[in-house]
């Protein structure tokens, strides 16, 4: 089914490095290629105000990971010994924001620079927990992280061990607590500690593991990748509110086609999008070609600066899943347009109870699908008027995508293509032409007999439109 599954996980090179060193591995300018004129100058002078304050300060994580990759870093975040109230005293422009991971947000214009105070390691005993700085639920994941601690600490709560680079832009030294050099090096993503009780304390550094794999082309290291298919259930008890920004960042970071390759491969995408991994098992061939398209399509644009609405992409994560919602209603005598309609508006609500999307998209997502049903109807005065309407321009889109995927729509495609393109005396002919064809071709084709038995035998329900 899969054209290339992706390399989930790599065999490490060496035993998996369980805990942090007492002393980090120090690389002097000689040793690393990272020069300081490479980072933000606004993060620099925080590092440097911060240190001439008496406090430790460095970059830290993804910049200095991303500039070793030679990637230009999207963000530039600071880790210092100061509290976040310390901070904001030595920062006018400075914003404490954060409940369950207290920050500090320093504005410089348009530019955000993120600082976090030394992290340390979460009490074992309850007991000891103070509830205003450290919480856990009974699994084990930690609901509030206020606990501060040593650079040592820090560098032992960080997630994985590419991420717990320290980069000080005075001496112009990397510290390295984690062999994280190693692993930049080898390409793997590493979890810091014992990945299961890692997991369990977040079960979303499971995506997070995924995200820096597709990003990077980096495999996940053995250890790392093993407890994710028997802990992905986890993430079925983060907020949804949290999991809507987890797969933006997932599927819009330019990356999104290998990203899902992941996530069906490690059994993560079924926690997240339960309606489509259903479809995913019963039209393997169908669904896994429409979503790679969709996620294939949206990295180009991306890597074009060309923009992306989440609406589309959640469209298309979901259509495979409403097939099987419309026959439903349409079995219990429910006619053809408001089954897809109630069918859509079900579908929505469940997954909104998985990954909270905002009404901002939803409603989009709804149009999308509804265009599918109007498209097919173009007699008199209804293809200009679809012409016009402000979603026809991603409903067309979304048309091809479905035919890219194997949905058999008698050329409505190539018709609307030639239609856009036709001069008013063509487009004439072209509607006169369309004679006694009836005009609702989806709904119509969903009620041929032939295909529904076909269909309902194998389990296995037609998309609308095919």
């Amino acid at each position: 089914m899969l054209k290339k599954l992706f390399q989930s996980f790599r065999t490490p090179l060496r035993k998996p490095q369980q805990h942090i060193r007492s002393t980090p591995e120090v690389l002097n300018s000689s040793q690393h290629s990272l020069q300081r004129g490479q980072f933000s100058r606004y993060a620099v002078n925080i590092v440097e105000r911060l240190q001439n304050a008496g406090y430790q300060a460095y970059l830290v994580g993804g910049c200095v990971r991303d500039l070793m990759l030679n990637i230009t870093p999207k963000d530039f975040d600071v880790a210092t010994s100061a509290t976040p109230e310390q901070v904001r005293a030595e920062f006018r422009n400075a914003r404490i924001i954060g409940r369950r991971f207290k920050l500090v947000h320093i504005h410089f214009g348009r530019e955000i620079i993120e600082v976090a105070t030394f992290r340390a390691n979460h009490p074992q005993d309850d007991e000891e927990e103070d509830s205003n700085q450290s919480s856990r639920n009974e699994s084990g994941r930690i609901l509030r992280d206020n606990v501060y601690g040593t650079l040592e600490d820090d560098a032992q709560r960080r997630d994985f061990t590419i991420n717990a680079l320290y980069y000080d832009p005075v001496s112009e030294r990397i510290l390295d607590y984690a062999n994280g050099v190693h692993d930049i090096r080898n390409r793997l993503i590493r979890l810091i500690g014992d990945p299961e009780q890692r997991y369990k304390e977040d079960p979303v550094r499971m995506l997070r593991a995924v995200r820096f794999a597709a990003k990077l082309d980096f495999g996940i290291e053995k250890h790392s990748a093993t407890p994710i298919r028997p802990l992905a259930p986890m993430l079925r008890d983060i907020p949804s509110a949290r999991l809507f920004e987890e797969v933006l960042k997932l599927f819009l970071s330019g990356y999104a086609e290998p990203t899902f390759e992941m996530l069906v491969d490690l059994e993560l995408f079924d926690p997240l999008f339960p309606a489509s991994a259903k479809a995913l098992e019963y039209r393997p061939t169908y669904t896994h070609t429409l979503i790679s398209q969709a996620l294939a399509n949206t990295d180009l644009r991306i890597k074009q600066n060309k923009p992306v609405t989440p609406a589309f992409l959640f469209a298309a994560l979901l259509w495979p899943a409403l097939p099987a919602k419309v026959l439903r209603l349409q079995e219990r005598g429910m006619p053809p347009i408001p089954a897809m309609q109630e069918a859509a508006n079900e579908l929505i609500i469940e997954q909104c109870q998985r990954i909270a999307i905002p009404k901002r998209f939803t409603m989009p997502i709804r149009e999308i699908w509804d265009m599918q049903e109007r498209l097919p109807r173009r007699s008199g005065k209804r293809a200009d008027l679809l012409l016009d309407n402000p979603r026809f321009r991603a409903g067309y889109d979304f048309l091809l995508l479905r035919e890219s995927a194997g949905e058999e729509t008698d050329g409505l495609g190539e018709w609307w293509t030639d239609y856009q393109d036709a001069n008013d005396s063509e487009r004439r002919t072209m509607i006169s032409e369309l004679g006694s064809k009836p005009e609702a071709g989806a709904p119509r084709k969903r009620r041929r007999s032939s295909g529904t038995k076909r269909k309902r035998a194998g389990g296995e329900p037609a998309a609308s439109g095919e």
